[in-house]
């Protein structure tokens, strides 16, 4: 592993009113905020909108209930091997911060140009998008609402996200907790629905429940791609790590309660769905909770609709929390703008690269496809999924001395890597598309950005005056990493 600079940088700390005082995040992120970020963020959209897609590329009930199974599974294999990064690199940012560390500036830094550009932004964008459509059904019955309508629900949503996160990490987080609860609470109604559904002798959705099932390799990959769509945020405490409080204990623990209870209750869901509804009604089903809704809440439906909407603004939240951070971390390290390396001088959060986050995700609204970017996205993160854990088996295997206080079974991120490397194969192979070259060729144009401005570090002059009017207009201050 490369080893860290023992001093900091000379923009990393600041005079502070009278005295030196080195400005920090606050670690106010504790193990029930750890529990609401992670499941927060993976109950989003995903189990109202995926099951329909699941199904439709697995073809049969009981192969869609053992893709979700497979999901969750290989999402707490993933949590657990990064878990373990965690406790060896107690930085925050991810995988760009394990990337760096551990291979070095280059592919740290396509990591974190994909990431902050393309990835990050556009998935807040889809989510919003999401929360927007179930936000504003009820004020358009029996018609489909109007596109500019969404779209200015979905700004309005970013924007609120920026002025909460900008404000107050604890105000942030405890937004997380109420809406996590919200969620959890329209899930265990979905899921008690399902069981009084089944004892009534509705089952019939589950009679050769494995009739139709598609053997095919992309569309298994496929199907993979929508579910773990689904349980995507697995990581998201590892970009907030030095704002944990203990995060060697956090961390692990964070992860074993959070990803098990999201498994469980998705499974849980589709089975309800099934009960309610026959695998041909789920899958003309334009947004499945709805349906569910019409057919077993009757005047109650309205209620699905609501819940979405609470689900995906608190996921939103979620990802924007933990999206604003890699590009800080990014910067921090010199692979951005010095000015997302700051931060507020009174409310000590990362603004700078929040605002950033927020105008690019605003822009994206204006073509936000929410379909594309599921697959789009699935196949750059996996990517980069792959990339890390691979690190983690040099590191356990090169590096063993290395002081940790969790270690994972070295067979379980074996196990995530072949799962990342068939992810990102399959569709490829199977059915070849050319947007996945588009993302391919936009992934490695950073290498035109890189060597001029990173590593010749070649920076125009009026840059040092545009970040010294925007640091005095927006009252941030550079910062120093957490000591862990």
């Amino acid at each position: 592993m490369r080893k860290r600079k023992t001093t900091d940088s000379p923009h990393s700390s600041t005079d502070v009113s009278e005295g030196k005082e080195k400005l920090r995040l606050k670690q106010d992120v504790g193990l029930i905020s750890g529990v609401s970020l992670i499941a927060g963020t993976m109950i989003g959209s995903g189990i109202f909108m995926s099951p329909e897609w699941v199904l439709h590329h697995m073809g049969s009930p009981a192969s869609s209930l053992l893709i979700w199974t497979a999901c969750g599974l290989l999402a707490m294999f993933g949590a657990l091997s990064y878990a373990e990064l965690g406790t060896i690199i107690k930085e925050s940012g991810g995988e760009y911060i394990y990337i760096l560390r551990i291979f070095g500036s280059f592919p740290a830094f396509l990591f974190a140009y994909t990431s902050v550009i393309l990835v990050r932004p556009a998935s807040l964008a889809a989510v919003s998008l999401s929360f927007a459509e179930y936000a504003v059904a009820p004020f358009y019955p029996g018609c489909s609402s109007p596109q500019i309508v969404i779209k200015c629900a979905a700004a309005a949503c970013i924007l609120l996200l920026t002025i909460i996160n900008c404000l107050n990490v604890r105000l942030a987080t405890s937004i997380m907790n109420v809406f996590t609860a919200a969620k959890l609470l329209a899930l265990l109604v979905i899921m008690v629905g399902g069981l009084v559904l089944l004892a009534r002798g509705q089952t019939q959705s589950f009679h050769n429940a494995f009739q139709n099932t598609t053997a095919g390799i992309g569309a298994v990959g496929v199907a993979f791609y929508q579910g773990l769509w689904s349980y995507d945020g697995w990581n998201n405490l590892n970009y907030v790590t030095e704002e944990l409080k203990k995060p060697e204990v956090t961390l692990p623990r964070a992860v074993m309660i959070a990803i098990p209870l999201v498994t469980c209750l998705y499974l849980l869901v589709n089975v309800s769905y099934l009960a309610a509804m026959t695998p041909s009604e789920l899958l003309s089903s334009g947004a499945v909770a709805v349906t569910w809704g019409d057919k077993v809440l009757g005047s109650w439906a309205w209620l699905m609709s609501l819940s979405v909407a609470l689900s995906t603004f608190g996921s939103s939240n979620g990802t924007f929390f933990s999206g604003g951070r890699v590009c800080y971390i990014a910067a921090r390290e010199g692979h951005m703008p010095d000015i997302l390396s700051m931060a507020h001088v009174r409310c000590l959060t990362p603004s700078p690269a929040l605002l950033f986050t927020s105008a690019v995700s605003l822009i994206m609204i204006i073509s936000g496809n929410f379909t594309s970017i599921v697959n789009f996205f699935s196949f750059i993160a996996w990517f980069f999924y792959g990339l890390t854990i691979s690190g983690l088996l040099y590191l356990k295997i090169k590096k063993p001395e290395l002081p940790r206080s969790y270690k994972v079974p070295i067979i379980i991120p074996i196990i995530v890597l072949m799962a990342a490397v068939y992810l990102v194969l399959a569709p490829i192979i199977d059915q070849p598309q050319f947007e996945i070259l588009y993302i391919i060729l936009f992934i490695f144009s950073g290498v035109i950005l890189y060597f001029p401005l990173v590593r010749f570090k070649r920076h125009p002059r009026f840059l040092q005056r545009i970040t010294l009017h925007l640091q005095l207009f927006l009252e941030v201050a550079p910062t120093t990493r957490d000591a862990n």
